[in-house]
């Protein structure tokens, strides 16, 4: 038997793993998730994924393939308006700490 120890995860597995900027590479990882969901779900190529969302099928690569570091949340936001969805933001005062996050929710 060995002494595995369990670390009980924060929420944000880019936090747990020690990740300067963990809270906007979530972010980043869950809208690029969302968009890779409707490609899917529309049977698109990356093709014309690219070109409902105005940008050049290699960005849609990136994003399908987790690698969207350099790109912007408002860029990613921004397919997902071109891909037919409405993004409301929420901004309230922060009642358990003194610092504030950000939290996606898809309907």
């Amino acid at each position: 038997m060995t002494d595995k120890k369990i670390t009980e995860s924060c929420g944000n597995i880019f936090a747990d793993i020690g990740l300067p900027n963990a809270e906007e590479i979530l972010v980043k990882a869950q809208i690029a998730h969302k968009i890779e969901q409707e490609i899917k779900n529309r049977n698109l190529t990356q093709a014309k994924a690219a070109k409902l969302m105005d940008i050049p099928q290699p960005r849609v690569s990136q994003i399908i393939n987790g690698n969207f570091h350099d790109i912007s949340e408002h860029k990613l936001m921004h397919c997902l308006n071109k891909l037919g969805y409405n993004i409301n933001i929420k901004i309230e005062p922060e009642t358990r700490s003194e610092i504030g996050h950000i939290t996606l929710a898809f309907a």
